[in-house]
């Protein structure tokens, strides 16, 4: 037998080491009744003949999404499941089946991710890296185990990935700013500073330094991505001594809190405030106004990664994947010329609105119901 045939059984296992089918299985699950010694001797006997658990006498036909401890949350909008669909496509030719891993809380702190993701009985994995870098992915590709990364990338030579090329587009949409007579533009960040997103800063730092056009610091609101962070940065602009008449946010739903915001502040969107955000899907459809976008297709990324991996693991595809997928820049109906003069906000405004929501406006009387002549 190969020792890296990937063939052999818990009895087999159990044979070599002199131990029992039970101590053995209980090892591979992690169980706390095992002493740590004859755990570290299982773990290694199986990662060096390549062991894999089996559904009846079949390998197992399961790519893993791996992602770090809690990682979805409602500021990451449509990418997640935009991303899940195109996963499913992909899996398809292969007749593959997902599971979801969250790696932090259920991986030992003496186990490599090669023995935790055959414990967890899958052939290869999806990284989704929720963070400033890629060390997830990059200590995964370390090991040798199959693997790609989705929206974030990696100079390491073994780290296969798919992401966007977003900061040319970037660039784009705040040069559209610039050229419509927009002199102080905005620029609405995440905290968390992904390679995507640092792409998208450099978009509008390389825009500014095009037209002569100085960085202001003040200019630059860091916000969580989400509604929340959104409607704060609008509030934190506007109120500032030299508002700006444009914002360009990276977060699809950062662009849609903002865009809310202003319609209970009734600032006019693009007249009197122009706005370019960021899409993963066709969020940017279903505001008013259509904001005009950077876009990018999560479920792309989904489609292409899991049918490379798929094909991989089934020796269909042998190259590796390192690719730039480009953005599209869509234009809607969310800027236009620079005011005259920009809006700016005071306490005493931003009280008045809080208190036209808090006491809406009586509804009107009912109309007398239509009777026949």
């Amino acid at each position: 037998m190969s020792p890296r045939s990937g063939t052999i059984s818990v009895r087999e296992l159990a044979s070599r080491l002199g131990v029992s089918t039970a101590t053995v299985s209980r090892a591979l699950n992690n169980h706390p009744s095992v002493a740590p010694e004859t755990r570290a001797r299982v773990l290694e006997l199986a990662d060096a003949t390549g062991y894999m658990p089996r559904v009846g006498q079949r390998h197992s036909t399961n790519i893993g999404l791996v992602y770090p401890s809690h990682p979805v949350t409602p500021e990451f909008g449509s990418f997640e499941s935009a991303l899940l669909s195109g996963i499913m496509r992909g899996m398809a030719e292969q007749r593959y089946d997902l599971s979801l891993i969250e790696v932090d809380r259920d991986r030992a702190q003496d186990e490599s991710y090669t023995q935790f993701f055959r414990r967890k009985g899958v052939r290869g994995v999806i990284v989704r890296t929720i963070g400033p870098d890629a060390r997830l992915a990059e200590a995964i590709a370390a090991e040798g185990f199959p693997s790609i990364v989705v929206a974030a990338r990696s100079d390491r030579p073994e780290v296969n990935f798919i992401c966007s090329d977003s900061m040319r587009d970037s660039q784009r949409a705040v040069d559209h700013l610039i050229q419509l007579g927009h002199h102080r533009v905005a620029l609405v960040v995440h905290t968390v500073l992904d390679s995507d997103h640092r792409d998208r800063i450099e978009g509008y730092e390389r825009a500014l330094a095009a037209h002569g056009i100085p960085i202001d610091e003040e200019l630059i609101i860091r916000q969580p991505a989400g509604m929340e962070g959104g409607r704060r940065a609008l509030s934190t602009m506007l109120s500032l001594d030299t508002p700006p008449t444009a914002v360009f946010c990276t977060n699809p739903l950062t662009t849609v809190g903002l865009l809310h915001r202003c319609l209970e502040l009734r600032i006019s969107v693009p007249e009197s405030l122009s706005v370019i955000g960021f899409d993963d899907s066709d969020t940017r459809n279903h505001t008013f106004p259509h904001y005009t976008a950077v876009c990018q297709e999560a479920s792309q990324f989904g489609y292409e990664a899991s049918r490379w991996l798929t094909r991989t693991l089934e020796g269909v595809e042998s190259l590796p994947m390192r690719v730039h997928r480009p953005t599209t820049l869509s234009f809607n109906q969310s800027t236009g010329p620079a005011p005259a003069q920009p809006v700016r906000l005071d306490a005493t405004t931003e009280e008045q609105v809080r208190d036209q929501i808090r006491e809406p406006r009586p509804a009107k009387a009912a109309r007398e119901p239509l009777t026949g002549v």
